[in-house]
């Protein structure tokens, strides 16, 4: 059988090793040290972001934003309901009450109007938003940012897969009150496992790094008045991604690249539709995802198995997850129907045109 070609696999950019060795030889392995500073002061000169913290998962950087923002028990916080749990879990750490708004056809991300409809008419206030940019493509984040600012909500943008994604020039992750990227093993980039929390607000990043190393106080012996929690990104990942930095815009052209290819092979086959990108945008095309009329998506997934390429269903819907049966929604079936017809393909920056076009035929064969 052939080699494997996978969802979205690792790719190195070539100086990870040399970075590591250089962390081996200081001796400085454990959380924070120059590579921890190094990391954080690239992706503020890549995105714009003023502040940047480093931490060991794009899950413990949107569970710091809500601490900081002050979101505790019983209070609401609104989310996209097509995303990963990653997104929605950081909610239920603060005992918060997550309320899933619906996406829009034109971007597949959260509706900005259903966003303020549900603003307009509810009788609680929410404290905060978490927009997640899925699949690397932005949501219409400047109207969800002005919605938020109308109404008095915080916003939190999900980018965690969408690091390199764009929205009128500006990249996504540094619209809101604050920002968070993902380096997990699939990501555009990686460090095996690890996050970014960025924000305009130097004191919230303080307040959040304060709290990532376990809420010490600035004693000699270690005196603690609030609680906190083992969240910082170690000196060894963070090199990992000083390295990856230096190829990141390589990798969105890539990306998009093998994005351009599927919709060539594709684009003629009846009942196929690519998810859109804004006109004013550039998404980073993290995965290449599309819904079918025509196809059953899970045969499809069969008929990729059986040429060794893993492919998997668009996220199902968070209000559909018996975990949040009984939440708050707002809801217009958007999600629901993607989630019926659609599925991510294989989109690894080291597939070749040749890959991609064999995939295809698999697909067109179904």
């Amino acid at each position: 059988m052939s080699e494997r070609i996978f969802l979205s696999a690792p790719h190195m950019g070539g100086n990870e090793l040399k970075y590591i060795e250089k962390v081996f030889q200081s001796n400085y392995i454990a959380p924070l040290g120059e590579y921890v500073n190094k990391f954080e002061q690239s992706i503020c000169e890549y995105t714009g972001a003023k502040n940047a913290l480093a931490l060991n998962s794009g899950t413990s950087a949107l569970h710091l934003a809500l601490r900081v923002l002050g979101v505790g028990e019983g209070d609401d916080v609104l989310a996209s309901t097509f995303t990963f749990i990653g997104s929605i879990n950081a909610i239920l750490y603060q005992n918060a009450n997550p309320v899933f708004i619906d996406s829009d056809e034109e971007s597949w991300n959260l509706s900005p109007i259903l966003l303020n409809k549900y603003l307009v008419s509810c009788e609680k206030k929410p404290k905060a938003l978490i927009v997640t940019h899925l699949y690397g493509q932005s949501a219409e984040i400047q109207k969800i940012a002005d919605i938020c600012k109308f109404h008095g909500v915080y916003l939190i943008e999900d980018a965690a897969e969408s690091l390199g994604a764009m929205y009128d020039g500006k990249h996504t992750g540094t619209f809101g009150d604050f920002g968070v990227y993902s380096f997990n093993g699939n990501k555009i980039l990686t460090t095996s496992g690890g996050g970014m929390l960025v924000s305009e607000n130097k004191e919230w990043i303080d307040k959040a790094r304060f709290y990532s190393t376990q809420a010490k106080e600035p004693y000699v012996h270690y005196e603690h008045k609030e609680y906190g929690y083992n969240y910082r990104m170690s000196n060894v990942l963070a090199a990992i991604g000083v390295a990856q930095m230096e190829v990141i815009e390589e990798r969105v052209a890539k990306k998009r690249e093998i994005f351009s290819w599927y919709r060539e092979f594709l684009e003629d086959t009846e009942g196929i539709s690519f998810m859109p990108e804004l006109p004013n945008s550039r998404g980073n095309r993290w995965l290449t995802a599309l819904t079918f009329e025509n196809k059953n998506p899970q045969t499809v997934m069969q008929a990729l198995e059986l040429i060794n390429v893993e492919s998997r269903p668009l996220w199902k819907p968070m209000h559909m997850q018996p975990l949040f049966a009984g939440a708050k929604n707002f809801l217009d079936g958007t999600s629901e129907k993607l989630f019926d017809k659609g599925l991510c393909l294989a989109s690894s920056t080291t597939m070749s045109k040749e890959d991609v076009v064999k995939i295809c035929k698999a697909i067109q064969s179904v």
